[in-house]
């Protein structure tokens, strides 16, 4: 069965995918890993990280996916063996020259997306060199991964939903020239994702044309009030192959990856729970496997810049626009305890809460609950309604835990 693998930006996160079927995760190490604004795990975390993913029977695997420096890589070679002494189960690396030295201390080698893998030659070179797994290339079509994964040697994996990168396989020098913030050591501000303002010198053979209404094969150039032409053409959607899991298991991949360590742990939760359905539901029973609407409304209920399919039919062309969720989240307050004989949360609320309200319920053991309130209680008696500044009780059945955040899901 193909694996599931899911990102974890800090312990909640990680607890959220585990708890929602993800057979493998992967984060981040401080000053190692292409997310350094996440809050991401320390050295001392990962014995820890490791302990809760093996309850699970899950797969642990560190990013080290940044360009690596004279310094950084002696660093990281240095931590190796207190990394593998974790028992973690592999790294993800970009620099292809500390491939042994992970192999020696007992760990996989797993070759990062940004090496830009796009062919069974290079995955043949990899083999020997001694990695057991490649991310192939962001650019493959799905065709090109088919060919690919029939004459690989070692394990593929591929992104099959999350933000995708204006740049070849997120190799970006955008931040770093704006900014003197290296995207390629994890340090991206995202300028791409900004509405950018279009400029030209004119001549006697330019014409400048609104194509905001044409076909939607165009990029979308929009004239603002001023007159200038704007567009998010830098900005891609986000990757959403939930309507293609049985073509994609049928071309052999070892692994499918959703991209979001910087993601909320609602995000994590969600997305993996909906792929973990339906890459369950097509081995149960392939031929009659049909996608589930309900999946795909799911997918647009957390954060995301609407989506597309990548490269893997054709060459991406729609824009993005900001976060499509049809829900923010409002901080409102925290878990005071749990009662288990009852199944009854006692919460401390800072701003209102009503009876059909929907919660999302977040802590490091937790994980991530979503929970819509059916009823509540203050001194015993049941109430619609609570003001800020009071404590209620909220029948909840999942398990939450003293200090976990409560956030309410509010429409746009």
């Amino acid at each position: 069965m193909v694996e599931l693998l899911s990102p974890a930006g800090n312990f909640i996160s990680l607890r959220a995918v585990l708890e929602n079927g993800a057979d493998a995760t992967y984060f981040g190490l401080d000053d190692f890993n292409m997310r350094a604004n996440a809050k991401n795990f320390s050295l001392n975390d990962l014995s820890e990280v490791s302990k809760i993913a093996k309850q699970y029977s899950a797969k642990t695997y560190l990013c080290s996916n940044v360009i690596l420096n004279e310094d950084r890589a002696v660093d990281l070679k240095n931590n190796l063996e207190e990394i593998a002494a974790s028992e973690i189960d592999g790294i993800i690396l970009s620099d292809i020259g500390l491939i042994e030295d992970v192999v020696d201390n007992g760990l996989e080698a797993h070759i990062s997306v940004q090496e830009n893998t796009s062919n069974s030659f290079m995955l043949k070179t990899l083999k020997k060199l001694g990695a057991k797994r490649a991310i192939l290339s962001r650019e493959l079509s799905l065709e090109d991964i088919k060919k690919t994964v029939k004459k690989s040697p070692i394990e593929t994996e591929v992104f099959i939903h999350g933000a995708m990168c204006m740049a070849i396989s997120g190799r970006c020098f955008l931040s770093s020239g704006l900014y003197g913030r290296s995207a390629n050591c994890g340090d991206c501000l995202q300028p791409c994702r900004k509405n950018w303002t279009l400029t030209f010198e004119e001549d006697n053979n330019d014409s400048v044309i609104n194509l905001s209404e044409v076909n939607e094969e165009s990029f979308v150039i929009s004239k603002s009030y001023d007159g200038s032409y704007r567009t998010n053409f830098f900005s891609p959607r986000d990757m959403m192959m939930i309507e293609h899991v049985p073509e994609l298991i049928k071309a052999g991949i070892d692994s499918f990856k959703i991209e979001g360590r910087a993601r909320s742990p609602d995000y994590g939760a969600m997305v993996t729970n909906v792929y973990r359905q339906a890459i369950d539901k097509y081995y149960e029973n392939p031929k009659e496997y049909k996608i589930n609407p309900q999946w795909i409304e799911e997918l647009k209920s957390v954060f995301n810049r609407g989506f597309d399919t990548g490269f893997y039919f054709n060459t991406p062309y729609e824009t993005s626009e900001n976060n499509q969720s049809k829900f923010i989240k409002k901080d409102i307050g925290q878990v005071v305890n749990y009662f288990n004989r009852v199944k009854v949360a006692e919460l401390k609320v800072w701003d209102d809460l009503a009876v059909g309200d929907e919660i999302l319920i977040q802590g490091k053991t937790t994980g991530s609950i979503r929970h819509k309130i059916d009823s509540m209680q203050i001194d015993g008696k049941n109430v619609k309604k609570v003001e800020r500044g009071n404590n209620v009780g909220v029948a909840i059945p999942t398990k939450v835990r003293a200090n976990d955040f409560i956030y309410k899901l509010v429409e746009r």
